[in-house]
């Protein structure tokens, strides 16, 4: 596989996460510093860390992991996602209050969601004998990256929609979700 190809195949591996980055920060308006930096390091790890997993272990889960992967994607992206359109409506004399909600585990659950797919690739790559320490490395920096872009935008788009940014950005991961079911 080429450096071109594993740059492409990075890119639209990323394009999950740099969703979910944008939506979160259309949502959460005040987020910690700390939740800006754990974003594209969660998202970028898992990303490089399934290519890894499906690597070396693929044989052995491959079929279980494919075949509920569209499943675990849709829940966890659904409830994320419903959960963000709820606090629009139900918290909305409450101000900040979906900031409280927003945690570690909401990061780790979108990370993992939007990695499963990652997993088949890391199979793909076992079998195509690709460089797997080349190609975790640029698909983790790729989507990384691509997180802290869609972060800046995603602040911007919740200046824009305000109030409205949370629906939107809950549809976003609806969406996500079906699309994984699909």
């Amino acid at each position: 596989m080429s450096l071109l190809e594993l740059l492409i195949l990075s890119v639209a591996l990323a394009m999950d996460a740099m969703a979910v980055s944008m939506a979160n920060c259309m949502v959460y308006r005040n987020l910690r510093f700390r939740d800006y930096a754990l974003m594209p390091v969660f998202y970028g790890g898992f990303q490089a860390g399934m290519p890894l997993i499906g690597y070396f272990a693929g044989g052995l889960f491959a079929d279980i992991i494919t075949k509920y992967s569209g499943i675990v994607i849709f829940v966890i992206l659904g409830i994320v996602g419903g959960k963000m359109i709820l606090e629009c409506f139900v918290h909305k004399d409450e101000e900040d209050t979906a900031d409280k909600n927003y945690s570690v585990g909401i990061i780790l659950m979108q990370a993992i969601a939007t990695s499963i797919d990652a997993f088949a690739v890391g199979i793909g790559f076992a079998a195509a004998q690709v460089n797997i320490g080349l190609a975790v490395s640029i698909i983790g920096l790729v989507t990384g990256g691509l997180s802290i872009g869609a972060i800046l935008v995603g602040r911007k788009f919740g200046d824009i929609f305000g109030d409205k940014a949370g629906i939107l950005g809950g549809v976003v991961l609806i969406i996500i979700g079906i699309k994984a079911l699909i």
